[in-house]
């Protein structure tokens, strides 16, 4: 789904307004709901867990901080293991703990994150996050880093850190459907350890605040374009499309590098497209004389009928980004002091998952 304009907007207009306040009741049940599962105890496993998550629906940079996180944690000399619900694919349909073979699976089968965390690390999805975790510890993996998973309590969990949009902080500050938030904040703040807000803007301050009032530090960051690709795209007309939770934030990357933008398609986050559809925004490209540009995420999805594309038209290209992180050392070492804090406590008689 899309989310719609007034979860972000602080002063909605009347319509909006009267939307928010019809959709209120459905948001107290969606709260309560969301209180009751997340007060329930997890399973611990015999391995630090970390989770990335975040506070609102759509997209706030988790993948690009869990990868982050992870390469950190291998230089630390840790082998870390991603663990994923897997949205939209078919294994997380299942019900199953499944490791992800990027020779065998695509996009359909895993969800689009899971084939970018598993080009850093083992990756396994499933919806179970116990057993998905002890798949995880059982080919070799050291300690778990969690894709999103701070509104499910099923995995007990060692360190929390929770991403946030500068552009949208919390939103308008309501629960699903009349905001976008997943469960209660107070709740969320009680269950994070530290936040990360990448990008900048009056919605992310305001974020930030709420954040340091109630004792979690916090950490600055930004999406960085790939140096090479930025080059690429410098003054280049583009057609770009993307299906994430935000679109508008991978347009203003592009034009960021410089780029000028000729035609944008927003799809909603994860959407599952078809070949006619890129061959249709390849003819809008030739069209223009432009590149047609994509993220990462959306590349992953239609990387599997690259090959039956009109190859004489423009040929969708990604722009990769990196997470930056302004105070990486400080968050690296909280992160690590995190692992031994877990690993000390683990020497205890804390039960775990056999």
């Amino acid at each position: 789904m899309r989310a719609p304009d007034f979860w972000w907007s602080a002063n909605p207009g009347p319509f909006q307004r009267l939307i928010r306040a019809v959709l209120a009741p459905i948001a107290a049940v969606y709260g309560r709901v969301a209180v009751r599962r997340m007060n329930r105890g997890g399973a611990r496993v015999n391995a630090p867990v970390i989770c990335i998550g975040n506070f609102v629906a759509g997209g706030a940079g988790k993948t690009p901080t869990a990868l982050a996180v992870a390469k950190w944690l291998k230089r630390a000399g840790e082998t870390p293991a991603f663990l994923t619900r897997g949205y939209g694919g078919a294994m997380s349909a299942d019900g199953g703990a499944h490791l992800v073979d990027r020779r065998r699976h695509d996009a359909a089968q895993t969800g689009d994150e899971p084939l970018l965390l598993a080009q850093v690390a083992s990756t396994v999805v499933a919806r179970d996050r116990p057993s998905g975790a002890l798949l995880a510890l059982a080919g070799g993996a050291t300690m778990i880093v969690m894709d999103d998973g701070l509104q499910n309590p099923s995995l007990a969990r060692d360190f929390t850190l929770a991403v946030i949009d500068g552009a949208v902080g919390f939103g308008n500050g309501r629960l699903i459907p009349a905001g976008p938030l997943r469960a209660p904040l107070a709740l969320q703040l009680e269950r994070t350890d530290a936040g990360l807000v990448i990008g900048e803007g009056e919605a992310g301050d305001a974020a930030e605040k709420i954040l340091r009032e109630a004792g979690k530090p916090v950490f600055h960051g930004r999406l960085a374009p790939d140096a090479h690709a930025a080059l690429h795209v410098l003054g280049a007309k583009v057609v770009a499309f993307a299906g994430i939770g935000r679109p508008g934030k991978f347009f203003a990357s592009l034009e960021g590098c410089g780029a000028r933008i000729v035609s944008r398609h927003a799809f909603p986050d994860h959407h599952p497209y078809r070949a006619a559809e890129i061959v249709a925004l390849q003819r809008r490209a030739a069209a223009q004389d432009a590149l047609l540009l994509t993220t990462e995420k959306d590349m992953v999805k239609i990387a599997p009928f690259l090959p039956g594309l009109w190859q004489d038209l423009p040929l969708p290209e990604s722009l990769p980004v990196a997470l930056v992180v302004e105070e990486a050392d400080a968050l690296r070492k909280l992160l690590l002091d995190a692992l031994s804090r877990a690993r000390r406590e683990q020497l205890g008689d804390r039960p775990a998952c056999a």
